[in-house]
């Protein structure tokens, strides 16, 4: 652990913005998951779900930039004292791109020798037409 409280979540646009967050990525660019059939009811943790995101054409070169500016600032704001840091994803409803894009982080912040605490705000919400919006 490298001295700074990191947090890494997740969350739906349609549900609120979240109250205190230093980075706030918006994943909507991504395919919604939410419109395939069989992927709905699945969230950003289901290997379904992870693999249509990673199939979207922009994914690739999204995550890779996402990850390394984190990994850029970091250490910048542990070097001006901040002790807690909160990076959150969002996207329509909570539940697809924005849970497995939090994930991700997570993962490549252990490897990198940080402690995150990962919180999906809206994995439990039921998915519904109407926070997804038409398609």
């Amino acid at each position: 652990d490298r001295g700074t409280t990191l947090t890494v979540s997740s969350f739906g646009f349609s549900r609120g913005m979240p109250p205190i967050a230093d980075l706030v990525f918006d994943m909507r660019f991504l395919d919604n998951p939410h419109w395939v059939e069989g992927l709905r009811e699945q969230t950003g943790k289901d290997a379904a779900v992870a693999e249509h995101i990673r199939l979207d054409p922009a994914f690739a070169e999204a995550w890779e930039r996402i990850r390394d500016l984190v990994l850029f600032l970091l250490p910048r704001y542990q070097a001006q004292g901040k002790a807690y840091v909160n990076i959150a994803f969002g996207c329509t409803g909570g539940r697809h791109r924005s849970v497995y894009l939090a994930e991700l982080l997570a993962e490549a912040l252990k490897q990198a020798g940080y402690a995150p605490t990962v919180v999906h705000r809206n994995l439990g919400a039921r998915a519904a037409d109407g926070v997804e919006g038409n398609h």
